[in-house]
């Protein structure tokens, strides 16, 4: 199972000003008996946190939003994405280059 979590707020300029409504998104993938959310950085920069139920129930408090998808996550996401959007679709292994930010990543999976 592979978790895509959306959230309207981001430190990083460009996507306030491109992005609509979702601004930011990272993958959570299962790993044993947890779960790592794998949030980008930077280009080439990666950080895994460790996440459980609760520290998703605190960031939907927060206001992200989360979809739930039946896939199996690939074993190496790489360190090679551009963005949080490409970093998502390598897990969800999608290509889709008309997929550029997080808001038409998520009208994608909501169909």
């Amino acid at each position: 199972m592979v978790i895509i979590a959306f959230s309207e707020k981001t430190s990083k300029i460009l996507p306030r000003i491109i992005c609509r409504r979702f601004r930011h998104c990272a993958p959570i993938t299962p790993v044993g008996r947890g779960m790592i959310l794998h949030q980008f950085s930077s280009p080439g920069h990666i950080t895994k946190i460790p996440i459980n139920i609760r520290g998703i129930s605190r960031l939907q408090k927060q206001g992200w939003r989360f979809i739930y998808l039946p896939i199996d996550a690939p074993g190496n996401l790489g360190t090679h994405a551009f963005s949080c959007v490409d970093l998502s679709k390598r897990a969800l292994r999608l290509s889709a280059p008309h997929i550029q930010t997080p808001d038409a990543l998520y009208r994608h999976l909501r169909k």
